[in-house]
């Protein structure tokens, strides 16, 4: 299969991608303004995407912010329920089930050529599948505590290979890793 499957993500020093409630509020914190983040940045990472692929829990977090962040990217939701639409997103997001392999299968089918993998549960998921070809992961200089989990049990050891490392002024680190 020659489609690639990346990650990029944001995460708190212990590893937490959000509040055990979901919340992501802690990311934008004003201490965390700065005038330029060093690394990949996210407009050039998802120039280079072809669709998003996320799981239900991860949509109805982005449903949550005051507009849709994707513009014109294809964007595939993963549900073995369904999910409804709002009205203005029919359309623009397709909802899709089965297993990873499955997915990045019929996506590659249609020409596809690199994935945007997002969402705890989903990214745990592709990683387990071996699937994950790419990690780009920003540590925000906190200290959760407790959360959402970005890795949890994989089953196996991953190895990985330090790509890029970059760090910001506003005390991000971005790290990024070819998953062997």
């Amino acid at each position: 299969m020659d489609i690639k499957c990346s990650v990029f993500i944001a995460a708190s020093v212990d590893g937490f991608i959000a509040r055990e409630d979901g919340d992501i509020e802690w990311l934008h914190s004003p201490e965390y303004e700065c005038p330029a983040l060093n690394g990949l940045s996210y407009e050039d990472f998802m120039s280079s995407i072809d669709a998003l692929v996320m799981g239900r829990k991860t949509l109805d977090k982005v449903l949550s912010f005051p507009e849709w962040p994707y513009a014109d990217k294809a964007v595939i939701v993963l549900s073995r329920l369904g999910v409804s639409l709002p009205e203005p997103l029919q359309g623009k997001v397709e909802v899709l089930a089965g297993e990873p392999a499955d997915i990045v299968a019929q996506l590659a089918a249609r020409g596809m050529k690199h994935l945007y993998i997002d969402g705890g549960q989903t990214v745990q998921a592709f990683l387990a599948a071996g699937l994950i070809n790419e990690l780009v992961i920003t540590r925000i200089p906190v200290l959760l505590g407790r959360g959402i989990p970005l890795f949890g049990p994989l089953g196996t050891e991953q190895k990985l290979r330090l790509i890029d490392s970059a760090m910001s002024d506003n005390g991000f680190v971005q790290s990024r890793y070819q998953v062997l």
